[in-house]
């Protein structure tokens, strides 16, 4: 302070207030602002004494700029005092603590000095804010525009070094402390006074360009205000959050423009993690420390005070997102990941945290309740749309399928443009790619693999007389999926429709199942005619479809139960369009369950297909399509006296007999034959011939898996009968053998039905091979996962899984999976294949085999007979049988020549 400052301000401050009323105009602008004494001098003698238009041009735009500077330097000099204290040696240390030990002059001045001067600036600015409330008229911006950007920097700095105190006054924060917390008391105090001051400031669509500016500025500087205080004081932080969005939204036509709307939404998203967050760890602390019950700890009422705050910032960024959406288009994955990781934390999520009921309710209220009102603020927003329905989206698969469940529940009650924006797609290139609503859900539920196989479980659809129940993730979305439908407007059905077909036909069976009961509730729900046409459809579609591949099998579990939802007259239609009497229409029939159909398609049908069947007996390229077909109809009778049972028995019996181990594993295709001979066998086995029984032994160990399983099909259906002693001694061992193939077998689904085909068998009281009873009941149980270790391996798997149904939809089978591919060879082999060259000794295998063939069907044909040939062999039988012998001796004496 220069030394005519000194004697201006001794004389000013033996002043009486009538003398500094009319010495004010010309004494004001000599004091210099340099310390706080003088701001002091200027606030209590002379600011009073100023009218409202007078305060700006006359004081405010004159001091306060040199306030804010003199302000500033202080906590430079704190920050350079100290800092420089803290780096000198320990020696230096030492001394400097003896000296505050004995209340040195100087030290008390370096740690006390300070802080009481930026304490007696805030104290002026409070006056200042005082006065200009003692005018009854609320003051334009314009009056006061310096005051409001001053205090708020002052704020600034005071907050932010009462913030970063411990680093800035290191071990020695003790001998402060007393004095920041007053600095704190006096900064909160003076924020609150100028809030409400600003509060009263009017400012309409008159206001000038500067107001419009000075008002934002204001908001911009309480941001910056939020983001410091957000550890310092619960009460301030939410203060100050609520100010800046009413002061936002008390102006919006005039500040929405100019807003830094993406700093403001981020940092509400902040600060709602943050709180959300801290509330998951408290809660699970409590939970560990048993405290749940106790309610006046202080750990449970820390809990509700940050779950109340992150109601306040939840609830705060859906009002703001509300009114400001059309400028917070840039910002849409912010929200989509703050959703998604809100709900991560709650059930059925594998990774939410297991807390209390009472404390899992209240978080639930705080942050998962707001965030459907969030959803609902978004859902017309196009880059929020496009955000959550692009197709790479992988990670939070649970979540993501959540996520559109809610906008499927809240999107019918929307205007038909966001009906359009959620359900058709992108539709033009240069669009942002974007999946159809239906088509998004699919497929994160496909993603769901682990979260499906837990099961995870929902709250189900509460019923009339009947609790709500919880239900897997499957149903639940089956139901919401079928509620959708039934509120769908027509436009949308086409693309409904096309979503419908393309999971229908795509890999992952479970997800084609969801499919498959959305669209025949479509179906139910729709007209007769629409079922029609839907049926026709998937006919033609497994009638075009490859036999054994994965698309035929999910097509054709829809065609068997859409034909259940048909009139009798529609299903006539279907008869006619697909007559069973055509080979190429049978793959359509080998789907349908016959009882399903009127009195009088069923019988056209099984007579057109027993008939097929006799006369299809001799051609060897369409026998799987015949036995498919022929397995539809004997799946359904009742009576062993029908004639088409008796019919299928007949054909059955000679197909056995022609069956041979060797060509079974020479020849894949023989594998479905001889697989779809034991499913029809297991139907028929009451009425066959035991010695037909005989034949099962050419299953082994090394054919397909579900040749296996229809093995063991036919294994169970022994249960329903019980051998004669004369038939048991050459049936018996060879089914010890087959059980005990298939019990060994390392596939656990496999040794399960193995197991339960045994028990059935041993029910009956077969006297089996006691070596291989020993070996069945000293199966042991493999020990019980955790669930943190079953978890694991469910997410291992789940890899394993997508990789194999990625490959099997692009088709592009590696080395590595030959054995896969040869498991499941086509149905039936071509009429007429290619020449290709084959190994010089191919030939004579192959005429070998069907040779060898024939002679032990022809030899069992002599043995035993058959139901329907009891006569003995004719005369001419054995003339022939020598000269086959001859022509043998003859094949024998040429091969040994060459």
């Amino acid at each position: 302070m220069s030394q005519s400052n000194t004697s201006l301000l001794d004389e000013v401050m033996q002043w009486s207030q009538e003398t500094c009323r009319q010495e004010l105009k010309s004494v004001l602008p000599k004091l210099t602002i340099s310390s706080g004494s003088v701001l002091k001098v200027i606030t209590d003698m002379f600011l009073p004494h100023m009218g409202l238009s007078e305060l700006e041009d006359g004081c405010f735009s004159k001091i306060l700029p040199k306030v804010v500077t003199m302000f500033e330097g202080m906590i430079k000099e704190i920050l350079d005092q100290v800092g420089g204290l803290s780096s000198q040696n320990t020696e230096l240390c030492g001394m400097y603590d003896f000296y505050l030990k004995k209340q040195n002059q100087q030290s008390h001045l370096l740690l006390s000095f300070c802080p009481n001067m930026l304490t007696s600036i805030i104290d002026a600015l409070s006056t200042c804010v005082r006065h200009v409330c003692t005018f009854e008229e609320a003051p334009d911006l314009d009056a006061i525009r310096s005051l409001p950007t001053c205090i708020l920097k002052v704020l600034t700095e005071t907050f932010n070094h009462c913030k970063e105190s411990e680093m800035v006054y290191c071990g020695r924060l003790s001998l402060v402390a007393d004095l920041l917390q007053g600095l704190f008391k006096e900064a909160y105090s003076l924020q609150k006074a100028l809030l409400e001051l600003l509060d009263r400031i009017p400012l309409d669509s008159s206001a000038s360009e500067e107001a419009v500016s000075d008002t934002v500025t204001v908001i911009h500087n309480l941001l910056d205000i939020c983001s410091i205080i957000s550890n310092l004081d619960i009460a301030l932080h939410a203060n100050t959050w609520k100010f800046l969005i009413k002061h936002s939204l008390k102006y919006q036509s005039l500040v929405e423009e100019h807003l830094h709307h993406g700093d403001i939404s981020n940092s509400l998203c902040e600060n709602l993690l943050v709180s959300f967050n801290n509330c998951v760890e408290l809660a699970e602390q409590i939970k560990h420390a048993g405290l749940q019950e106790s309610t006046q700890s202080p750990e449970y009422k820390l809990f509700q005070k940050t779950a109340k705050m992150c109601r306040f910032f939840a609830n705060t960024l859906v009002h703001y997102i509300k009114e400001f959406k059309f400028f917070l288009t840039k910002y849409c994955n912010c929200y989509h990941r703050l959703y998604l990781h809100i709900i991560s934390k709650f059930p059925p999520s594998l990774s939410a945290p297991t807390l209390p009921s009472a404390l899992s309710e209240e978080l639930s209220a705080a942050a998962l309740v707001p965030m459907g009102a969030l959803l609902l603020q978004l859902l017309a927003v196009r880059p929020f749309a496009e955000f959550v329905l692009q197709n790479d989206l992988r990670e939070s698969n649970l979540p993501q399928c959540l996520l559109l469940l809610s906008v499927l529940g809240q999107i019918h009650s929307q205007p038909e443009e966001v009906l359009q924006l959620w359900h058709t797609g992108s539709q033009f290139s240069e669009e942002e790619p974007r999946l159809p609503l239906y088509q998004a859900l699919f497929t994160s539920f496909r993603r769901c693999c682990a979260e499906r196989r837990v099961p995870v479980l929902l709250p189900g659809v509460m019923m009339k007389g009947q609790a709500q129940v919880l239900v897997t993730l499957h149903s639940n979305i089956c139901v919401q999926l079928c509620a959708s439908v039934a509120a769908l407007p027509p436009v949308f059905v086409p693309v409904l429709e096309r979503c419908l077909l393309n999971t229908v036909l795509q890999s992952d069976t479970q997800t084609a199942l969801l499919a498959t009961d959305v669209w025949c509730f479509t179906a139910r729900y729709g007209t007769a005619e629409l079922c029609l046409h839907h049926v026709l459809l998937v006919a033609q579609l497994v009638k075009c479809c490859p036999a054994e591949c994965y698309q035929s099998s999910q097509l054709g579990l829809l065609l068997r139960r859409m034909v259940f939802l048909m009139t009798p007259d529609h299903q006539t239609e279907l008869v006619e369009r697909f007559p069973p009497s055509e080979v190429g229409n049978l793959p359509v029939w080998r789907h349908v369950l016959l009882r399903a159909l009127s009195q009088e398609a069923r019988r056209r049908v099984e007579a057109d297909i027993t008939d097929l069947t006799e006369k299809c007996q001799s051609a060897f390229c369409l026998q799987n399509k015949v036995l498919f077909a022929l397995l539809a109809v004997v799946r359904v009778q009742s009576s062993p006296e029908e004639p088409c049972v008796l019919s299928a028995t007949g054909v059955i019996t000679q197909l056995w007999l022609r069956m041979s181990p060797d060509q079974v594993q020479t020849h894949p295709v023989l594998q479905w034959t001889l697989q779809l001979l034991l499913s029809i066998t297991a139907i028929l086995v009451k009425s066959l011939d035991p010695q037909v029984i005989y034949q099962v032994c050419v299953v082994s160990q090394k054919c397909a898996d579900q040749l296996l399983l229809a093995a063991l099909e036919f294994l169970s259906s022994l249960g329903k009968i019980f051998f004669p002693p004369d038939s048991q001694n050459p049936i018996l061992p060879k089914l010890s053998s087959l059980f005990a193939v298939l019990l060994a077998d390392g596939v656990w689904l496999l040794q399960q039905h193995a197991l339960e085909a045994f028990s059935q068998f041993a029910e009956v009281g077969q006297d089996l091979d006691r070596s291989f009873l020993k070996d069945v009941l000293l199966q042991t149980v493999n020990a019980q996962e955790d669930v943190e270790s079953r978890l694991q391996r469910l997410k291992l798997e789940t890899a394993v899984i997508e990789e194999h149904n990625e490959r099997l939809e692009l088709n592009k089978e590696n080395a590595s999976s030959k054995q896969t591919a040869e498991a499941v060879p086509d149905l039936e082999p071509c009429p007429k294949r290619a020449r290709q060259e084959a190994g010089a000794e191919e030939p004579y295998s192959r005429y070998i085999q069907t040779a060898e063939s024939a002679l032990k069907a022809l030899q069992a044909l002599i043995a035993e007979g058959t139901p329907d040939i009891v006569a003995p062999p004719p005369r001419w039988l054995e003339p022939k049988l020598q000269e086959l012998r001859t022509l043998i001796t003859h094949i024998s004496t040429a091969g040994a020549a060459t």
